[in-house]
């Protein structure tokens, strides 16, 4: 075996080999959404996706208010919070299906190393 071999073998701990044994079945969409709510970004992605609620729930308002606007001043303003609230949902999806994205990519990343030091032992 070589030095590369035996460096990489003993590189890859308990953990990363248990990790990559639960890693066999490919997740369904609500088992990676959830698992994008663990790690060190647990509280960030909880954040951006609490946050995506409540600024839904602001559009809806906003909406509401657009369609009880008396004047045509009022409605442009109700209009532009509408737009607003929704690109800003729209940004924080995206930043959660990268999350999700990021992880997916590492989870494949592992499968490959243990893929590489089982097939070079």
């Amino acid at each position: 075996m070589s030095n590369f071999n035996q460096n990489l073998e003993n590189a890859l701990s308990q953990d990363d080999e248990e990790f990559l044994r639960s890693l066999d079945d490919e997740p369904g969409l609500f088992v990676q959404m959830g698992s994008a709510f663990h790690g060190r970004l647990k509280y960030w992605t909880a954040f951006a996706f609490i946050q995506s609620l409540v600024l839904f729930g602001a559009a809806i308002y906003c909406f509401w208010q657009l369609l009880e606007a008396d004047s045509v001043r009022e409605s442009v303003l109700w209009a532009t919070g509408v737009w607003s609230t929704l690109l800003a949902v729209g940004l924080f999806k995206i930043w959660f299906w990268m999350r999700m994205n990021h992880l997916a990519m590492l989870r494949e990343i592992k499968r490959i190393e243990l893929h590489l030091v089982r097939g070079a032992v």
